[in-house]
């Protein structure tokens, strides 16, 4: 019986006449079989689209639309500041403006570092939260003679854990509403056109295709480098019989936690900084991925800090092949992207969280043969390569922009955090880059 493929009266396919085998089903439904095709193309200059192949290496999410549509969380804020310095009431219990009242609730214990003519570390219980200021009981062992302390304007006051009654059940409750946003998944493209004689003779590589075709596979990525760092997304209809284009909107524009440094001008103390940035303040991981042009690289690889620590210390992940640099604040895995070179970004970089990069896929990459001989156009074959994805970045904090700034255009404020316990990082030690 000759094999049939009829369609079911709710839209379903139905093989008549053969057994179900793996060549039918991609024929009728070509997304059913998982295609290991992402598995081969990592294997393809992985050093070359490090973000690429970072977000191909891990697990893309189906996307029904060419529109990503995702969620993204933060953390409740730990720390408030003072905006208007607070004057002892000689109770144990003031009023405390701050800038963000609303992350504090009643129960809660905070902590005010380096307050009062004693400047010590007062402990704190807030009684109640008003629209621009909590009301605060200060806490000491000599509790009967304790006075509320003069707080001045630009301290800050922390968030601790809360202190419940002993016949309290509830407390203040605390939800957080993730924040909606969009991408699009870009329709990337590469076409391969050989006559029929000289296919013949080409040479087969490992993976199934030929030279040809991995040559285009390799400037198709290069092209999708660019756009998943640097891309501005936007869509707009081509026209009848186009419909519509979507472009991809970069992760370099995906994040506003940037650190400047002044061109040319990057020392030990700098690369603490970067460091601290990176790794607290986000919950996220202790190890992550710094993608940096030339001229960045350069730079780190000047420091004699670096040298020491990093030069010998390589890790290979996801195929690349990383220079991986120890902080105590984490482990950073350095890779060379010559992207940010032919992007005019050469001395600029991006710190990557890889558990938060996300790849969102709409068509996976595929390949379409066409004979066009059959159709009398051309004694050749054409094979299309296809891919419709974005990538995203779940977690926005979690990522750094590496910025450099000409030395008249350098930010007058300090890239270091300003804050309990920040020192001036001159000491006589490595400032935070540890070895082993």
């Amino acid at each position: 019986m000759e094999q049939k493929i009829a369609t079911g009266a709710a839209g379903a396919s139905h093989v008549i006449g053969a057994p179900l085998s793996s060549a039918i089903t991609r024929e009728v439904a070509p997304d059913l079989l998982v295609n290991d095709i992402d598995s081969r193309i990592v294997k393809v200059r992985p050093m070359a689209t490090p973000i690429d192949q970072i977000s191909r290496a891990g697990t893309s999410r189906k996307c029904k639309s060419m529109i990503a549509e995702y969620y993204s969380v933060d953390t409740v804020p730990t720390m408030a500041t003072v905006t208007v310095a607070s004057a002892s009431s000689g109770k144990p219990t003031g009023t405390i403006n701050v800038d963000f009242p609303a992350i504090f609730s009643a129960t809660e214990t905070v902590l005010i570092p380096a307050a009062g003519d004693d400047k010590r570390d007062y402990v704190g219980y807030v009684v109640s939260v008003n629209d621009d200021s909590i009301q605060v009981r200060i806490i000491d062992k000599d509790d009967d003679n304790l006075q509320f302390p003069d707080i001045p304007a630009g301290a800050k006051v922390i968030r601790m854990g809360r202190a419940a009654a002993e016949l309290d059940v509830q407390t203040t409750q605390a939800q957080a509403i993730p924040v909606k946003h969009k991408n699009f998944c870009q329709i990337f493209k590469a076409q391969v056109e050989l006559g029929n004689v000289q296919s013949a003779a080409a040479k087969e590589v490992g993976w199934t295709l030929s030279d040809q075709e991995e040559l285009a596979v390799i400037d198709m990525r290069q092209g999708m480098e660019k756009s998943f760092l640097f891309g501005k997304g936007f869509r707009f209809d081509k026209g009848a019989g186009y419909g519509e284009v979507f472009m991809t909107e970069g992760i370099w524009h995906q994040t506003d936690n940037d650190f400047h440094y002044t061109k040319g001008n990057l020392t030990p103390n700098m690369l603490v900084n970067l460091s601290r940035k990176a790794f607290t303040g986000c919950g996220a991981s202790s190890r992550k991925v710094l993608v940096a042009g030339s001229g960045l690289i350069e730079a780190l690889s000047s420091m004699e800090t670096v040298k020491m620590v990093g030069a010998t210390q390589t890790v290979t992940r996801w195929g690349i092949d990383f220079t991986e640099i120890h902080t105590k604040f984490g482990r950073l895995y350095v890779v060379l992207s010559e992207t940010f070179d032919a992007c005019g970004h050469p001395d600029d970089g991006m710190i990557i969280d890889p558990e938060y990069l996300q790849k969102y896929v709409h068509l996976p990459f595929c390949t379409l043969p066409i004979d066009l001989s059959k159709s009398g156009q051309r004694n050749t074959r054409v094979t299309v390569l296809t891919e419709a994805s974005c990538l995203v970045l779940r977690y926005p904090t979690a990522h750094v922009r590496i910025i450099a700034d000409d030395e008249e255009e350098a930010p007058t404020t300090p890239v270091r955090p300003v804050g309990p316990g920040t020192g001036d990082g001159d000491s006589g030690d490595d400032g935070g880059l540890g070895g082993e």
